[in-house]
């Protein structure tokens, strides 16, 4: 799949974010911070939420990815640089994916009104052919809470689990994964991890 195309899922368009996006995706996942987690915004935690177009429209190892219908942002997928911080998380899974080789989903949501149509699965593809374009990255990392619904089942479908984070109470209770990079074999990732970078 080609991250420069669009794509249908059936009356959708699965796409990487234009300018003409970035207030429908904003709204998405605003609704999600306060309408599923119950938490609502947090600058610390959700700049880039306010800063789209600087965070994944201008950045070349940045990307937002999103599903249209009737040019309605209904679902959206973000990749940046960058691993777990700690705290919240551990310090060694922070130490795993701290090399700057680490691409990591942010912002996986799907409008509640329009899920079940295979959105999210489609968006992580199309954002996975992205990391693949990229040669710095030789990692795919993500977490997610598993007291929302769907969440945890969706990545043990597409992802290995990495370690649970509710088996230990001083951290936040996430779960972890890593996704393989499309078109990359186990001697190219490595080749990759162990070569200099610059970023």
């Amino acid at each position: 799949m080609d991250h420069r195309e669009e794509h249908r899922v059936g009356e959708y368009v699965v796409r990487r974010a234009r300018p003409e996006d970035v207030e429908g995706a904003r709204r998405v996942m605003l609704d999600t911070f306060y309408k599923e987690f119950g938490h609502g915004y947090h600058a610390r935690w959700h700049a880039d939420v306010v800063d789209i177009e600087g965070t994944y429209l201008a950045q070349p190892r940045h990307a937002l990815f999103v599903a249209v219908r009737d040019e309605q942002v209904t679902a959206t997928t973000a990749i940046r640089p960058g691993g777990p911080r700690c705290p919240p998380h551990p310090e060694w899974l922070a130490a795993r994916y701290g090399d700057g080789r680490t691409a990591q989903f942010f912002r996986v949501y799907v409008d509640r009104e329009h899920r079940r149509h295979g959105l999210a699965s489609a968006l992580v593809s199309l954002a996975c052919d992205f990391v693949s374009t990229i040669p710095e990255y030789s990692t795919i990392y993500l977490h997610t809470n598993p007291a929302v619904e769907g969440a945890a089942p969706f990545w043990h479908s597409a992802a290995t689990e990495i370690y649970d984070a509710r088996e230990d109470s001083r951290y936040s209770p996430s779960v972890h994964f890593e996704i393989p990079i499309p078109g990359r074999d186990d001697a190219t990732s490595a080749a990759l991890a162990s070569a200099d970078y610059a970023g």
